[in-house]
């Protein structure tokens, strides 16, 4: 990997932030957004975010990879390309908020994986944790795997970590929101 993928990644990164007060999925307000999605559907943010969290992945001997619908799937997709292209065995899933109420009606959709998968989840940006645990809960629940392990490109630093890891989730953050305030 290259030594300039993490500066050229907080870059694209500084762009999709915004102050100013804005209300967020959990109700909360807040005085500093990150919109995720701008780089992880930008073809060239996708791939930084995929070297930093593939390095990451391998370092824990991780083998599946996921996280709650919509955020985490460009992320699982990206990292699942390149660890295609790479030679290295990884296993990708999704987690929905509700089963579908038809065909197989599942919340967690992927190829089936093995009782010993070492699993993490993904999500682009980490505030109280609740879409984590959530998809940790279904993982748990609906195919019996449990995840120990949490990625995500930003913490808001608003308690979350704290939330995953007393909750028995090992937290890693590409970045903090501390990387992007002066």
């Amino acid at each position: 990997m290259s030594s300039d993928v993490r500066p050229r990644l907080k870059k694209k990164l500084a762009g999709c932030v915004r102050t100013g007060k804005i209300t967020l999925s959990s109700g909360q307000e807040t005085d500093f957004y990150f919109d995720g999605r701008l780089v992880s559907l930008d073809p060239e943010g996708s791939v930084l975010i995929a070297e930093l969290l593939l390095a990451e992945i391998q370092e824990l001997g991780i083998s599946a990879i996921g996280g709650p619908t919509m955020a985490a799937d460009p992320l699982t997709s990206s990292v699942g390309v390149l660890a295609y292209q790479r030679g290295v065995p990884l296993k990708l899933f999704y987690v929905r908020k509700q089963g579908k109420k038809h065909g197989m009606q599942r919340r967690v959709e992927g190829p089936p994986l093995p009782a010993d998968s070492h699993v993490a989840l993904v999500d682009d940006t980490l505030t109280t944790g609740g879409s984590l645990l959530s998809a940790r809960d279904t993982l748990r629940e609906e195919i019996g795997i449990e995840a120990k392990v949490a990625f995500v490109i930003v913490d808001r630093e608003e308690s979350g970590r704290e939330r995953l890891e007393s909750a028995g989730l090992e937290v890693h953050a590409l970045f903090r929101k501390r990387d992007f305030l002066p």
